[in-house]
């Protein structure tokens, strides 16, 4: 017995499910949920409780998940169109808002984004390029392969293999484009206007050849003559990350799983060192993200925070971030985060450490590690924690972001 659709909300309590024991065994294994579990009280149903993730997925033999976000739809996709492209909005925080439309669900905003996306690509014409081909001939054309010529059929002609560059709407942009296209209009809830906008998208680029399902993406570079195209392909590049993801469960198959999520997690992360390495760009310092080092002289323990501020030259550690997708206790303290943080400035010897969550009681606070003396003066290694509200303004959270790059550039140069 399965239902057509479950809808859970983001760390939301857990819901109990009609399901086929099959179907809960595939969700349970897929690891998209952070639990599927049989309802102890009540026979032929599972309890389901969302983790990080969001959006809508479809499971082999089981239900449409629909995973509803804490976040407004409107705010999680200006953190997407953020972290996607930074530096542009950055300029302009505009230009990092999303258009969602008028839609407060993941799949369907995310379908209107990106058609809007494709739309605006493609209002000028499809872009062409040039493409290397090499494939068997009856004529020569461009320059012989003299190797797989002798391989292949030993010297004889015709057929000859030939290698030349064609001017072709088949690029890796189009490719990539129409790829997200198609992915979308295999998407649940994608509402019936928006699929035939999709499929109106998909005719238009009917002449480049569609991605294998499975096949690594094609690569393309940023440059002039493909710059209006660079919004639609970095959120083309998100629906095909996110979407169809394989989970394997431990010693069994991958389990293939048609849709989309985004987890909240990553995207917070991205959207947050995004911002404070431009904000810290702006004042002459550096930062790298997931920036590897060793807890132990033995290089066996590794630890990767996820951003380092650096000196104009990139050499010299000058701070320490790391930011947490929670919200604060209601004494504040996360230990678990405040030993991690700690671990951080040890290794990079520094006398602060910083960290940054979601939501929290205070704008700022800090604690002074006891029997550690980083600081100027014997002081203790401070441990600062820094809240930043996601439901507050696009402008507001990037000047909270700017604050905490201030902070930071303080802490640097006073080490």
């Amino acid at each position: 017995m399965t239902v057509p659709e479950v809808s859970l909300r983001e760390y939301g309590p857990a819901v109990s499910v009609p399901l086929s024991t099959e179907a809960g065994r595939v969700l349970a294994a897929s690891g998209i949920l952070q639990s599927a579990t049989p309802d102890p009280r009540r026979s032929g149903h599972w309890l389901l409780r969302a983790g990080s993730r969001v959006g809508a997925v479809r499971t082999p033999g089981g239900p449409v998940v629909r995973i509803m976000p804490k976040t407004p739809v409107s705010r999680l996709f200006f953190l997407l169109g953020f972290s996607l492209d930074p530096a542009r909005a950055w300029r302009d925080s505009g230009e990092g808002t999303v258009d969602t439309g008028a839609y407060d669900d993941v799949v369907p905003a995310l379908a209107h984004a990106v058609e809007r996306q494709l739309d605006g690509a493609l209002r000028q014409g499809i872009l062409q390029g040039y493409r290397e081909v090499e494939e068997s001939a009856l004529v020569v054309r461009g320059r012989l392969r003299e190797a797989e010529q002798i391989r292949r059929h030993f010297g004889r002609t015709p057929p000859v293999e030939i290698g030349y560059d064609a001017y072709t709407v088949d690029t890796a942009e189009n490719r990539i484009l129409r790829a997200a296209a198609e992915r979308l209009l295999r998407l649940p809830g994608v509402p019936g206007p928006l699929r035939r906008r999709l499929a109106h998208q998909r005719v238009r680029l009917a002449d480049v050849l569609p991605l294998i399902r499975g096949q690594e993406l094609p690569r393309w570079q940023p440059s002039r003559l493909n710059s209006r195209y660079q919004p639609a392909l970095r959120l083309a590049e998100a629906v095909l990350r996110g979407s169809s993801p394989e989970h394997r469960p431990a010693g069994g198959d991958p389990l293939a799983v048609d849709g989309f999520l985004l987890d909240m997690n990553k995207l917070f992360e991205d959207f947050v060192t995004s911002a404070l390495r431009e904000a810290l760009r702006e004042r002459g310092l550096t930062a790298r993200l997931q920036d590897p080092h060793h807890l132990d002289l033995a290089g066996l323990v590794r630890i990767r925070p996820d951003l380092v501020v650096r000196t104009g030259d990139g050499r010299t550690p000058l701070a320490v971030v790391d930011a947490k997708y929670k919200v604060e206790k209601a004494d504040g303290l996360l230990n678990a985060d405040l030993y991690q943080a700690l671990a951080y400035a040890t290794v990079l010897g520094l006398p602060e450490a910083h960290l940054v969550y979601a939501a929290g009681r205070q704008p700022e606070r800090f604690h002074e590690v006891r029997g550690t003396a980083a600081g100027p003066g014997g002081r203790g290694v401070r441990l600062y924690q820094h809240s930043l509200d996601l439901s507050r303004e696009p402008v507001q959270l990037l000047t909270a972001l700017r604050e905490i790059a201030g902070r930071l550039t303080v802490s640097a140069l006073r080490s």
